[in-house]
């Protein structure tokens, strides 16, 4: 089905087209036209038209008024203040508009007219670590963006940059050679949370020896020799913690409602054969060069307090390869062997500056040209309520299963409370604890900008009022029980009817789903998605309170148009809860 026009589009072509046979000089004018609250819509064009004209503009907004054919989209036009047009647009366009998007299964949304190819980087845990509340953050907003950009065509490859590389593993590694059943468990059963139990003694027993044993400590530093140099035992043993620690990310990810797979994880490691050979290109053609035994790379504006060049290592003094060298491989092997036109990094706000001598450095080497840009979707920090970090009362970091699971348990005791009449059986109570509580995490993180830091509130994160997915939820659970209790009637749009204020208002937001999801993909702010959700959802509660979709004393034609907003109404607030990752369960 061919996308459909919104109002907004088809208010602003008719302007544009009696701007053209009002105004002929004035060529292709823009109405500019924009919500109002004085009417559906304004447009303000006219004012710079009459300064470019050196015309009156209430004069020439009159003429424009009068070239305006008539037709059955704009109901009224007048002219307000100084040349603005305030435009009110017919019941019946309101519903034709919605009724279209109704017999479309994507609402009428349009795909992207020239969609490329997106590598999203997001969702980075560390090998052998524990996952914690600042791992949320990439894996949430990365996983939004994913489904966002798929819904518009474009082909997106996920990558989740894994630590999996480094000095450590040789601690590690020598530790597992010595106590060579430190990773076995009883039966052969393992789940993530085992598994993270056996890394993270392994980690903590290897640590204390590497500190206190100088010989291991000497045998460890044999060992990232040995792992480098691609000795088969010493990395048959990094596997396994890479396995191990696979079993225990994937657990936690599937906590957060997240597919995350084997294909797509292309850790520090996946880029060591290339770190060699970029290392010599950026050499061989200036853009690094040696200082101080470092290959480095230098910026004019970024500078360090005392006013010394800060430069961008590639290549430690000691032959060892900065994450610079690594981050560059990634971009080579992305844009050349995945052919990516766009390069977008979900990363802490914290890595801003080193992502931006990255990019400047891909750009003088060539491997970031013309037709591919890299953007860095820098987000903020998860803050406690008092604004400070987000710690545990002894001042530990987070782990990020027990702040899930305590949101599920909050939500699942909010879902009992409101099922008064018993209608759920413990299993679906259960459910939905866990489509309320992952889905309210998601939605805190969501609904804020990326680049501010938000308070991690769980009292206000799982209320069933104000700007919080369980209000969403709940919006359209009450949207889906209405159908239900229709009985025999079905939503059918009626344009030939007259639509109530809150029935026009409801309309015209529904309306603007497309153009939000337009302008949420361009600039990669998922929040304003979450904000209109919300927005969407406070219509409808107030469509709900004055315009009573099963009242017996209305007319059938009245009641069907009415059941029709509920479903798209649903429709669309289902269709982006699921683009931000939440579920939106049938009932509450």
């Amino acid at each position: 089905m061919a996308p459909v026009t919104s109002l907004a589009s088809t208010v602003d072509q008719r302007i544009a087209d009696a701007l053209s046979a009002a105004l002929p000089q004035a060529g292709a004018a823009d109405p500019l036209l924009r919500r109002s609250d004085r009417a559906d819509f304004q447009a303000n064009g006219i004012l710079a038209l009459a300064k470019q004209l050196k015309g009156n503009p209430r004069e020439l907004a009159t003429r424009v008024v009068a070239a305006l054919a008539a037709n059955d989209v704009i109901k009224d036009i007048e002219v307000s203040g100084p040349g603005f047009l305030n435009v009110t647009v017919t019941d019946r366009a309101i519903t034709e508009t919605l009724a279209a998007r109704a017999a479309d299964e994507r609402l009428g949304v349009p795909y992207a007219e020239q969609p490329g190819t997106t590598v999203i980087d997001y969702a980075q845990p560390n090998v052998a670590k524990e996952m914690h509340v600042g791992h949320l953050r990439s894996a949430v907003i990365g996983a939004a963006m994913v489904e966002l950009l798929e819904f518009t065509g474009e082909k997106v490859i996920r990558r989740h940059h894994i630590g999996d590389w480094g000095t450590q593993y040789g601690m590690l590694i020598q530790y597992l050679i010595e106590h060579p059943h430190e990773l076995d468990h009883e039966d052969g059963a393992v789940d993530g949370e085992s598994a993270m139990s056996a890394l993270d003694r392994i980690y903590k027993a290897s640590r204390a020896a590497f500190d206190s044993d100088q010989e291991f400590k000497e045998r460890a530093r044999d060992r990232v020799v040995a792992l480098q140099s691609g000795d088969e035992q010493t990395r048959a043993h990094w596997q396994r913690f890479v396995d191990e620690s696979k079993i225990y990310f994937y657990s936690v990810f599937d906590k957060l409602d997240m597919e995350i797979h084997d294909e797509d994880i292309v850790g520090e490691s996946g880029y060591n054969d290339m770190l060699e050979e970029t290392c010599r290109i950026l050499e061989e053609t200036g853009v690094a060069v040696r200082s101080e035994g470092a290959l480095c790379v230098f910026f004019d504006d970024v500078k360090g307090p005392d006013g010394d060049p800060v430069p961008l290592i590639v290549k430690k003094s000691n032959g060892g390869y900065g994450y610079a060298a690594t981050d560059l491989s990634a971009i080579r092997d992305r844009v050349r062997n995945l052919d990516a036109t766009t390069l977008l990094y979900v990363v802490d706000a914290r890595q801003a500056l080193h992502f931006k001598m990255v990019f400047e450095t891909a750009r003088r080497a060539g491997w970031l040209g013309d037709g591919v840009k890299a953007v860095q979707l820098a987000f903020g920090t998860v803050l406690g309520k008092d604004g400070k970090p987000f710690k545990t009362r002894e001042g530990e970091t987070v782990r990020l299963v027990d702040l899930l699971d305590e949101a599920v348990e909050r939500a699942t005791a909010v879902v009992r409370e409101k099922d008064k009449r018993e209608q759920l059986s413990e299993p679906e109570i259960a459910e939905r604890g866990v489509q309320v509580g992952i889905g309210a995490v998601k939605y805190a993180d969501l609904s804020t900008s990326a680049s501010r830091d938000y308070k991690f509130d769980l009292d206000q994160m799982v209320s069933l009022t104000g700007d919080t997915s369980v209000y969403l939820q709940y919006a359209y659970a009450r949207a889906r029980s209405i159908l239900r209790r229709a009985g025999d009637a079905r939503p059918v749009a009626h344009p030939e009817l007259e639509l109530a204020p809150a029935e026009r208002a409801l309309g015209l937001f529904v309306d603007q789903f497309g153009e939000t999801l337009a302008e949420v993909v361009s600039t990669y702010e998922p929040h304003k998605l979450a904000a209109y959700l919300y927005q969407l959802a406070s219509h409808f509660s107030t469509f709900y309170d004055q315009c009573k979709a099963l009242d017996e004393n209305n007319p059938p034609a009245v009641t069907e148009n009415r059941l029709f907003f509920c479903d798209i109404t649903a429709r669309t607030l289902r269709q982006g809860l699921e683009l931000l990752g939440i579920r939106a369960p049938d009932s509450l």
